[in-house]
């Protein structure tokens, strides 16, 4: 059996024009990234991310190599439910790893 990520929902702003007072109007746009790897996070990430940033870690999602989307601080939804992605993507060299993801990204609840 082949490991095999879900489809997730990844929530974007796209500037369609500006308002009276010259500030960007922005629409949201959604788009369904497949093979996302969605992993529960460990207590003690959980633990050690509280205390460094004051974000409470729910979700690890490993991004497929060869995806080229934004992915900071972006609302993302899957399993029913809408999470916001924090702090830098982490990356490793695509030649280097042996799996189909490359990119670990974490989530906090979205409410």
């Amino acid at each position: 059996m082949a490991i095999k990520g879900i489809d997730v929902i990844l929530y974007g702003k796209t500037q369609t024009g500006t308002d009276d007072f010259n500030r960007p109007i922005y629409e949201e746009t959604a788009e369904t990234v497949s093979n996302v790897l969605v992993a529960p996070a460990s207590t003690e990430d959980i633990t050690n991310e509280l205390s460094m940033t004051g974000k409470r870690l729910e979700y690890l999602l490993g991004i497929p190599k060869g995806d080229e989307h934004d992915w900071e601080d972006k609302v993302v939804e899957f399993f029913g439910q809408k999470f916001r992605t924090f702090g830098m993507p982490t990356q490793g060299i695509e030649d280097m790893i042996p799996l189909s993801w490359n990119k670990k990204v974490k989530c906090e609840r979205y409410e």
